[in-house]
């Protein structure tokens, strides 16, 4: 095909280069050298041209194969995405249902968990209060001991106080104010008493007061453990602190 082209581009530079015959547009060429580039043309001409035909017949046949094989691909691809998906999705819904089932495993030992720290605190209650109880009971027995045993003590004064102003009064009846004496002297005695009694009554109850306080500070940080870690499992948004412990 380029001897085709060479030979024709000779001829376009004989014809512009041919000297012209005035006043006409015609001009001389030689014959010799433009008959053997015709005939140059003439013997590439079929051959080139056969090629040429053979690319077009062939033109079909390459764009068929070429869209079949691209519309192979693509099913190919189609395919290979669609497993890919159904591969991505199965996987999704496993993680997902893992996921489930450690959450439902998280919220029941929670609640477990829960359920003991409420039932420990519930028996540790019951144990203070009837240790409380106990001691309450222990010392106002002892001080209502120690109260009958004074008041008895301050009676058995009076009485010996009263029977010695008897007995004075029976060898001194003319000294009253001995006998006056004698009985605020007993007086005194019962007023004392009864003062130490009322005294040992305030010190019992002041020490019952202060165990029940301290019971009381107790049970209530273990309802604020409870209700910390209720809060957290309604919120979702860490882990309970008491879940550490719990694993442990």
């Amino acid at each position: 095909m380029y001897r085709v082209f060479e030979a024709l581009d000779e001829l376009v530079a004989i014809v512009e280069e041919a000297r012209g015959i005035p006043p006409t547009r015609n001009c001389i060429i030689p014959r010799g050298e433009v008959l053997e580039l015709l005939d140059d043309v003439r013997e590439a001409l079929p051959g080139e041209v056969d090629d040429a035909q053979d690319v077009l017949d062939h033109r079909d046949k390459i764009v068929t194969d070429a869209r079949t094989a691209a519309e192979t691909a693509v099913a190919t691809a189609t395919e290979t995405a669609e497993a890919a998906v159904t591969g991505a999705r199965e996987e999704a819904d496993r993680i997902l249902a893992d996921a489930k089932a450690h959450a439902d495993r998280m919220v029941a030992e929670a609640r477990a968990h829960a359920d003991r720290l409420v039932a420990a605190a519930q028996t540790e209650a019951d144990r203070v209060v009837a240790e409380g109880k106990a001691e309450y009971e222990a010392l106002a027995g002892r001080a209502r001991a120690d109260s009958e045993r004074m008041i008895a003590a301050g009676q058995a004064s009076y009485d010996r106080s009263v029977a010695e102003g008897i007995a004075e009064q029976q060898r001194l009846v003319s000294q009253i104010e001995v006998v006056r004496a004698a009985h605020a002297e007993s007086a005194r005695l019962l007023d004392s008493a009864q003062a130490e009694s009322d005294r040992l009554r305030t010190d019992c109850d002041r020490y019952v007061d202060t165990k029940l306080a301290e019971f009381e500070d107790a049970l209530h940080g273990a309802l604020r453990t409870v209700g910390r870690g209720r809060q957290q499992l309604r919120s979702g948004t860490a882990i309970p602190d008491y879940a550490a412990e719990f694993r442990g």
